[in-house]
């Protein structure tokens, strides 16, 4: 059934994968930017084209040199960053950006010294392995989505959890552990909502199968809904595009990108998630994900609009849905009457990632280049550098 989005106020407030060679997969909030780095134009964009296409309103808050996927900004400002282990190896896996643009490991160096090559040596268990999303809940804590697939292949043993941090004492409350019958050896987890109340945690799983997994936090106890339903697998009718060409790997394949953008209506009552290679947009009530292995949960999900490949979702606290548009280097909005409208689009945006909402409304995403990545390119990565932009969703082009 076509569900139409709910009406919407007048004041507007913004946010939203990962690769695997099997599947693909890939989502924040914030505050007043930090002092911003020096952003480089190498990322296959050339100054003339940033010059004649850029959007003004977008504004390089921090540039790194890892690929970054994941952003989110606590209810007091703080912005947080995540980075893939795919490609290659990582420093810093999870880190809070500081004033000046710089990263600072978070919540500390020793949570983030899992190294690949130090694998047998260092418990997987109690340190990030290959994080894909950070999410902050706005009740004074960081959660921490970790697929523990470094080079987005096989998890590895132990490894995939979500973990919750205080952002009072920078100190990890609890490690939730997700047992291997919930994600197993090609599961990759990848992005989070939190309830309302603080009870359930819902995560997308881009993995094989896709599906959703559901974190009950007061018991520690997770299952699996929609497991290689329709709904949560990728459409093969579909064709990931971008740079205005088939997104293809070098052997000529398409990716695969099974559930991946994940939102939560304000209330808490329904969750939004889409497959990466699809145009469908669905929805299902929460409270039927709160009993594990529900029965006859594929005829509950509803069909919310028909839409295009997109990676980020973030659904605002007025109930407007915004989402990463691959092909037009853009963000948008899904209006209630299920038409998208273009809020902002720019060549800077290449892959436009995670999307996230500040306190003040302002909207963060992150470019994660992944069409320019070594997945894509016998060569390597073609260029350099990847940017986190903000924006205020609410200005016109040419507004300061």
């Amino acid at each position: 059934m076509e569900t139409p989005l709910p009406a919407r106020p007048p004041a507007l407030r913004p946010l939203f994968v990962v690769v695997t060679f099997l599947t693909v997969a890939c989502l924040g909030i914030a505050s007043s930017p930090p002092a911003v780095a020096q952003v480089r134009p190498e990322d296959g964009t050339s100054p003339a084209d940033i010059a004649r296409k850029a959007d003004d309103r977008l504004k390089p808050v921090a540039t790194f040199d890892q690929q970054v996927t994941g952003v989110t900004v606590s209810e007091t400002g703080r912005i947080f960053v995540s980075f893939p282990r795919w490609t290659e190896d990582v420093a810093v896996s999870v880190g809070e950006v500081q004033r000046d643009g710089s990263i600072k490991p978070y919540p500390d160096e020793q949570w983030n010294s899992w190294r690949t090559a130090r694998k047998d040596e260092v418990r997987a268990s109690t340190h990030f392995v290959a994080v894909q999303s950070v999410v902050a809940d706005g009740r004074g804590s960081l959660w921490v989505v970790d697929p523990a697939a470094p080079n987005a292949e096989k998890t590895i043993k132990h490894g995939p959890k979500i973990v919750q941090i205080d952002l009072v004492t920078n100190t990890v409350r609890r490690a939730y552990l997700v047992p291997a019958d919930v994600a197993g050896p090609t599961s990759y987890l990848n992005d989070i909502r939190i309830a309302p109340d603080g009870k359930y945690a819902y995560v997308t799983d881009s993995g094989v199968p896709g599906g959703l997994v559901v974190l009950e936090i007061g018991s520690g106890k997770s299952w699996r809904a929609l497991s290689d339903a329709a709904p949560t697998k990728a459409d093969p009718g579909v064709t990931v595009t971008t740079d205005g060409q088939p997104l293809r790997r070098p052997d000529g394949q398409p990716p695969v990108f099974n559930a991946d953008g994940i939102a939560l209506s304000p209330d808490g009552a329904f969750l939004y998630w889409q497959a990466l290679t699809g145009k469908t947009l669905y929805r299902i009530a929460t409270a039927l994900l709160k009993t594990p292995s529900p029965q006859g949960l594929e005829d509950r999900v509803e069909k919310v609009a028909e839409t295009e490949p997109v990676d980020g979702l973030w659904m605002d606290r007025s109930g407007r849905l915004y989402l990463s548009s691959l092909a037009d280097n853009a963000v948008k909005a899904l209006e209630p009457d299920g038409k998208r409208r273009t809020i902002v689009a720019d060549p800077r945006l290449r892959w436009p990632d995670t999307l996230a909402e500040g306190p003040d409304g302002t909207l963060y995403v992150t470019a994660s280049r992944i069409q320019d990545s070594p997945w894509f390119h016998r060569t390597g990565w073609q260029g350099n550098g990847f940017t986190l932009f903000s924006f205020r969703p609410d200005t016109e082009p040419g507004s300061r």
